[in-house]
């Protein structure tokens, strides 16, 4: 690897997460454009100089405080510009300068998004996951990462199971369970990654809410209710069925069968 390699990727992952971060505030905001106004201090309004509005440098040359009102910068602004460099970084290594790379890291940041506005709100927004399926689809008309076929199948089938398993949970309960944000985030993933992509991203975001939610439960003593988001272990079961996917299947008839 040439040291353009090893820089463009993550630089170009780093910038892109400062928009993500931007993306992460506004868009969950009926009344808010991700364009207008320029980026400020979302506690005094102070608008960032260029200097800034670095990614992950202006961080420490504020040391974590708005120049203006001193307020503290939340940490999630540098982590998430840390994430997309370091996934932009692995998924170039595994694809190289290809196509496949740049409709993968739009599918990463477009995951990213998810998982944290899904942390923060319990929400999933139809304008990233609708265009996505779109996207997802055509993608499958120019690259290898899933016939057309198997890209049409992963929207009906990501999107059915979910919804099925809502509609039983449903049923049994008398309650509502699964959110439809849910059922057009695995229709969209099923749209970039096919229908091969889906039995493991099921059961790898189902293994991992279950071990989050157990956790979360004992530190909280038991007996209470508690409502965790779904999307965000759908979003990284599906980031590690990516870069993880082959390796942990360990190559066998189950690798040969749901290999992306």
């Amino acid at each position: 690897m040439n040291l353009l390699s090893a820089v463009f990727p993550p630089l170009l992952g780093v910038v892109v997460g400062s928009f993500l971060n931007v993306v992460i505030l506004r868009l969950p905001r009926a009344d808010a454009s991700i364009v207008f106004p320029g980026s400020h201090c979302p506690q005094c309004g102070h608008p960032l100089s260029w200097w800034e509005n670095i990614p992950l440098l202006s961080f420490l040359l504020l040391k974590g405080r708005c120049r203006s009102c001193r307020a503290p910068i939340s940490w999630q602004y540098p982590l998430v510009e840390a994430a997309m460099g370091l996934l932009s970084f692995l998924l170039f290594l595994q694809q190289g300068p290809s196509l496949r790379y740049l409709v993968l890291f739009l599918l990463f940041a477009a995951l990213l998004v998810i998982l944290v506005i899904d942390l923060q709100h319990q929400i999933i927004p139809d304008r990233i996951s609708l265009p996505g399926i779109t996207l997802g689809f055509a993608a499958s008309l120019f690259t290898d990462l899933a016939t057309w076929q198997q890209s049409a199948l992963g929207v009906l089938l990501g999107g059915g199971i979910l919804a099925l398993v809502s509609w039983g949970y449903t049923a049994l309960r008398k309650q509502k369970g699964m959110g439809g944000g849910d059922i057009k985030l695995l229709a969209m993933i099923g749209a970039f990654l096919g229908c091969q992509s889906l039995l493991y991203v099921i059961l790898a975001s189902s293994v991992l809410g279950s071990v989050v939610g157990i956790g979360a439960m004992v530190k909280q003593g038991g007996g209470g209710r508690m409502r965790l988001p779904f999307g965000p272990f759908l979003a990284l079961a599906a980031i590690s069925w990516v870069l993880l996917g082959k390796q942990m299947l360990g190559g066998g008839k189950m690798a040969l069968f749901l290999a992306p």
